[in-house]
């Protein structure tokens, strides 16, 4: 081999093609590229594309409750979080009517209490049945008085509630004041409402009474008759009662918010609840457990720590153990109203939650919400009320594939997988 054949390592000789590369001594570092070229840039980030526009998107939720019908666990705190959203109305509101409950009664019972213990030590012997005779009849009368206000305070509550959750759902936050003015509106058919509940109980229990005093007077025989006449058949008025409180429950929203009287908001109910019967009851029923627990959680501790302290402070049961009695009474009663308080307000939010539900799901109120929630925030004055109740006779939205598509995101949304057929009512 001449010296003119000869070429350095890594060269390429002259009957190979430039094309055919020439590996790297092993541990040596690749070589950089020729001049003039690089790597091959990076593709640009392509965006997310945007929804098909048949694909489903998720609802707003302007406010308290999502623009759908709910599912079990929204329905079951949606009451809570009525509360928690506007404390100082909501809370406020219940407070006012525990008060008014609990001082109209102690300003009736108190003083007759005074005046009846008094007469009963200046009455002679021979006039003291016809003393506690009297005394009996009046207290039943003048316990009137504090039921008759209770019934005003509670149709109050649940007027304000309906109207709270009614525009919280549209992401209106209303004050103490402005809740009561609008709930005022609506107050006489409301004050009838529940007067008529309170007389059909009133009455119930009067009629059992009835029988066992009379039984009573007859012999010892028939009192116990009467007694288990009257536990089977409050059994059975019991289970009525549940079947029909249940079928009226949101009676209260739709005499507030569709301005309806009392007849036409019983028919209303009656209807909106066909089909979804034991949905209402299992959620009335099971706020009303959650409640109850939470109550006696935290009153009977109280209570039970106050004997277990004046037992051991003061065993024989002087002074002491008097002043222990009295200061766990009163903490007592406070924390019993404050609880009653929030239940009252949790019960009466939660008949509103259920309206709104019920109509979403047979009267498609959601999509009415929906745009009455854009022309808001678009600036434009709504036109009706999206609470109004649909014209008689009017057939049902459709909820299907064959809905037409949304014309904005924000007004509509398209129809979820789980639809059912056209006019029918949602799962």
């Amino acid at each position: 081999m001449s010296d003119h054949d000869w070429q350095a390592p890594g060269t390429p000789s002259s009957g190979s093609t430039p094309d055919a590369p020439v590996p790297p001594p092993y541990g040596a570092p690749p070589a950089p590229p020729a001049q003039g070229y690089g790597p091959p840039p990076a593709p640009p980030q392509q965006p997310w594309p945007a929804p098909a526009p048949g694909a489903w998107a998720p609802p707003p939720k302007p406010g308290l409750l999502p623009l759908r019908p709910l599912s079990f666990g929204t329905l079951l705190w949606a009451p809570f979080q009525a509360l928690r959203r506007n404390p100082a109305a909501t809370f406020g509101s219940g407070l006012v009517v525990q008060l008014v409950s609990a001082l109209a009664t102690l300003a009736v019972v108190v003083p007759f209490m005074v005046f009846i213990f008094t007469r009963v030590e200046n009455a002679a012997a021979e006039d003291m049945d016809a003393v506690m005779s009297g005394g009996v009849g009046a207290f039943l009368l003048l316990m009137l008085v504090p039921i008759a206000l209770t019934l005003v305070a509670s149709a109050f509550l649940q007027g304000v509630m309906v109207v709270e959750v009614a525009t919280g759902t549209l992401g209106e936050r209303l004050g103490f004041g402005a809740l009561w003015r609008r709930a005022a509106r609506r107050i006489w058919p409301l004050l009838g409402w529940t007067g008529l509940v309170t007389l059909a109980l009133l009455l119930v229990v009067a009629f059992f009474t009835a029988i066992i005093v009379l039984a009573a007077l007859t012999s010892p025989e028939a009192l116990i008759g009467a007694v288990l006449l009257t536990l089977v058949g409050a059994l059975g008025l019991a289970v009525l009662g549940a079947w029909i409180g249940t079928k009226l429950s949101i009676v209260p929203s739709i005499i507030v918010l569709e301005g309806a009287g009392i007849g036409q908001a019983v028919r209303r109910s009656w209807r909106l609840t066909d089909g979804y019967f034991w949905r209402t009851f299992g959620t009335l029923l099971l706020v009303g457990l959650i409640l109850n627990v939470a109550a006696q959680v935290v009153v009977q501790p109280v209570s039970l720590i106050g004997t277990i302290l004046a037992a051991i402070i003061d065993p024989t049961g002087t002074g002491a153990a008097l002043g222990i009695t009295i200061a766990t009474s009163v903490v007592t009663l406070v924390l019993s109203l404050l609880i009653g308080a929030i239940t009252a307000v949790v019960q009466s939010a939660l008949v509103a939650v259920i309206y709104i539900d019920l109509r979403m799901r047979t009267e498609g109120l959601d999509l009415e919400l929906a745009r009455h929630v854009e022309q808001r925030d678009a600036g434009a004055a709504p036109t009706s009320d999206p609470y109004a109740p649909p014209p008689q006779g009017a057939p049902a939205p459709a909820w299907s594939a064959q809905a037409p598509a949304p014309t904005t995101p924000s007004a509509a949304w398209p129809t979820p997988p789980e639809a059912g057929e056209p006019g029918q009512p949602r799962p």
